[in-house]
């Protein structure tokens, strides 16, 4: 069952294997479809793979949608939406056709097991942050209670993160 409130999440998504522009934008027009409407979306931005160093480079995106499914409901969907894409999960971190992160739903704190956001990683990773900061800058992360721009500015991450052409 859906709930009707209106909820803004941030997503990254990221794509490493095959036309990542292509698999990007086609996963964007299916969360468009399935989860809810778009509001913003940054630039794409090559970046360094994190956690298995030998794989292609990333590119990744991060967009704002409002939805009214909840957050598991959000979960099985961008799944899913993983799944109708090509996604096969083989390793952690490895390479992927895409992956989808919730990396905010709102201001609300969730640690389950299945399910943990804010994403518990983001705020150490260069490839989450400098495309949230794009569209988000101002965000308060509801743990640490900083603004993206601000975490950004105290990343430790020297991954290269770059605009892509």
């Amino acid at each position: 069952m859906q709930n009707l409130n209106l909820q803004t999440t941030y997503l990254l998504l990221g794509s490493n294997l095959g036309n990542r522009e292509e698999i990007l934008e086609n996963a964007i027009k299916l969360i468009g479809n399935r989860v809810g409407l778009v509001l913003k979306r940054s630039k794409f931005y090559e970046t360094a793979p994190w956690g298995v160093d030998n794989q292609p480079n990333y590119l990744n995106i991060a967009i704002a949608v409002t939805t009214t499914l909840n957050p598991n409901e959000l979960l099985i969907e961008t799944q899913q939406i993983e799944e109708t894409l090509g996604r096969i999960r083989l390793e952690k971190w490895g390479a992927r056709l895409i992956d989808i992160d919730i990396i905010f739903y709102g201001e609300q704190i969730i640690n389950e097991p299945t399910l943990v956001i804010p994403h518990p990683l983001m705020h150490d990773r260069n490839f989450v942050l400098v495309p949230l900061e794009e569209i988000a800058p101002d965000f308060i992360h509801p743990i640490f209670h900083k603004s993206i721009t601000t975490l950004c500015n105290l990343c430790a991450d020297i991954g290269e993160v770059k605009p892509y052409l």
